[in-house]
């Protein structure tokens, strides 16, 4: 997920067309490496968010509402006395590098003019925001500071003069020109791929812009660049310029990239190399980074908050597992319950052969297909008649335990199903309310502990997922086992047509059928969104039961979520994101 050079002047560009000539009138640090700023122009106010996270640094325009410390951090209050007010002159990127500059016109406490910078390096866990004034080149203050004891190669504090990052000698990417490229090539002294080429020695080049351009040359990104002979080499010049050629006229196309359904990358390009992924278009490099970086967040977040419940279910889930392996054990050693009975009846009918004290008597077995003589263990305490008696009572014994032990079996299977899906459900869960419902649930039934209200019970309930089919239907899904009780029990009619994953931990989905046909394309719609919000989300041909909702039944006593059904069918779907995100929302 680069934040690189190309992303950073897609930026750059973008910011010079929305905020400059407006003026900041407000300052916010949100969060201890993060700043927004309001800046107010003559058509519309825009936020303009920088962090210098070690995590997720980046600088984009946002929507976001963040919440602030009731005490602002003296950075904020910084900025506060210098920049309410100030104007954005312009916004500049020296050579490509991952460094915004916000140059601004600014007015000090005794009315006079003065410009200031506010510098954005957005370079991973080096990352910084800077103000610095312009005049003297003096860095004011910033975010973090790095002292001699942090960096050897740079320092910024206040007070001391502010040098950009370490260029590392490399070209600049928006000037080159053939003849300095094949040179550059000649003067290399060892192996270097082609990928890595253009990553080490251009700026603003990430892998994959390094990639793109490789791809584009149609060669092998892994081919050592001096092994190029110079048609190859021209070629893939050609293809590097085409690169070129866009930065240069700001010729963008913001795309988000996802891989097995999930957000996997961003670039203001919309990269051939990612073709095999689904995309979505962004209509500014904004939108993408807010798209990727919230979705990355979220994800963080929610994780993050279900650690703990992941971690109980998961080691139930474990002893779950090697119970059922010891039951199973168990089963195989009960098997025995016939022989039992063969020898009982053997002794039974050879009494007059046996005496007491006997040790072993070896008998006719006339059970077997092809009968022969077999030896019999004896207990030389018993007569002959107590003996065939002990086999009799072994027998009964190993036939009880036997179906005890199939009953023990059921009980654990449905209990490995139940977190199975639990695990499933904490991966749909989107906000806090839908994890303090499975929190809940599992706290009843006695996986956790209660917790402690503070307050008054909350009554809030989260809603499930609803789409709107090409045909008109209504498609309700749950996201956790609340949810999915709450549609089949509640909101579901008998003539509803009600889906789920065939012997697959999922959720319930329901057609509102409104005593209308459903049409084919409307339950493969409905089948794709079951499979999708289930285990099953990353297979292939995933079975699907549907059936009237009058023929699903809760039993007495069953957890939340589980039901049985009859009067099925089956149809077989492999889950489709694009297809659910290309559906209507149905609003609550």
């Amino acid at each position: 997920m680069p934040f690189d050079g190309a992303v950073v002047k897609s930026l750059v560009h973008e910011f010079n067309n929305k905020i400059v000539n407006g003026k900041i009138d407000k300052v916010y640090q949100t969060e201890k490496d993060e700043i927004i700023l309001s800046i107010r122009s003559y058509k519309e106010t825009n936020k303009l968010l920088i962090s210098a996270s070690s995590n997720y640094p980046r600088i984009n325009l946002t929507n976001e509402n963040k919440s602030n410390p009731q005490v602002p951090p003296a950075f904020c209050m910084l900025l506060r006395k210098h920049l309410i007010g100030a104007k954005v002159i312009s916004v500049t990127q020296p050579s490509l590098e991952r460094v915004v500059e916000i140059n601004l016109q600014c007015i000090d406490e005794l009315g006079y003019s003065n410009q200031k910078s506010l510098v954005a390096e957005i370079m991973g866990r080096n990352s910084n925001i800077v103000f610095i004034d312009t005049n003297s080149n003096k860095i004011i203050d910033s975010i973090k500071h790095i002292n001699e004891d942090i960096s050897s190669l740079r320092e910024v504090l206040p007070g001391i003069s502010y040098v950009y990052p370490p260029a590392e000698g490399k070209l600049n990417t928006l000037t080159i020109t053939e003849e300095l490229f094949e040179k550059s090539i000649k003067e290399l002294s060892s192996s270097i791929s082609l990928e890595k080429f253009f990553v080490r020695f251009f700026f603003g080049i990430s892998p994959s812009i390094s990639r793109e351009i490789c791809y584009l040359a149609d060669l092998d990104i892994d081919i050592d660049i001096r092994d190029l002979n110079a048609a190859q080499t021209k070629y893939l010049f050609s293809s590097f310029e085409t690169i070129i050629r866009d930065l240069k006229t700001n010729t963008y196309n913001p795309t988000v990239f996802y891989k097995n359904n999930e957000i996997y990358d961003f670039s203001c390009f919309n990269l051939k190399t990612y073709s095999q992924y689904s995309t979505k278009n962004c209509l500014t490099i904004s939108e993408a980074i807010e798209l990727f970086y919230n979705e990355r967040d979220k994800k963080d977040r929610i994780k993050q908050k279900t650690g703990d419940i992941r971690k109980v279910i998961s080691n139930k889930l474990d002893r779950s597992i090697k119970k059922i392996e010891k039951q199973n054990n168990e089963i195989a050693e009960s098997q025995n319950s016939e022989k039992y009975k063969i020898y009982g009846d053997l002794l039974t009918s050879n009494l007059h052969l046996m005496k007491k004290g006997d040790r072993s008597i070896n008998v006719l077995n006339y059970y077997s297909d092809d009968p022969s003589y077999m030896d019999i263990p004896l207990d030389f305490q018993l007569s002959p008649s107590k003996n065939a008696q002990r086999y009799y009572k072994l027998y009964t014994k190993s036939k009880n335990a036997l179906i005890m032990i199939k009953q023990q079996i059921e009980e654990t299977n449905k209990e490995i199903y139940y977190l199975e899906a639990q695990l499933d459900n904490l991966e749909k869960c989107t906000d806090e309310l839908e994890i303090n419902e499975i929190r809940e649930e599992l706290s009843e039934q006695g996986y956790l502990k209660k917790r402690k209200e503070k307050n008054q019970k909350h009554t809030k309930q989260s809603k499930p997922a609803s789409y709107l089919s090409s045909s008109g239907f209504e498609i309700y899904v749950g996201k956790n086992n609340y949810q999915n009780d709450f549609l089949t029990l509640k909101v579901a009619s008998s003539n509803d047509i009600w889906l789920h994953t065939k012997e697959i931990p999922g959720s319930h989905v329901i057609i509102k059928t409104n005593e209308n046909a459903v049409d084919d394309i409307t339950l493969k719609e409905a089948a794709n969104i079951a499979s999708f919000y289930s285990k099953g989300k990353l297979s292939s041909k995933v079975p699907v039961d549907y059936t009237y909702k009058k023929y699903v039944k809760k039993p007495s006593g069953a957890k939340p979520g589980m039901v049985i059904y009859e009067n099925h069918k089956t149809i077989y779907i492999t889950p489709d994101e694009s297809i659910i995100k290309g559906m209507k929302r149905v609003s609550s």
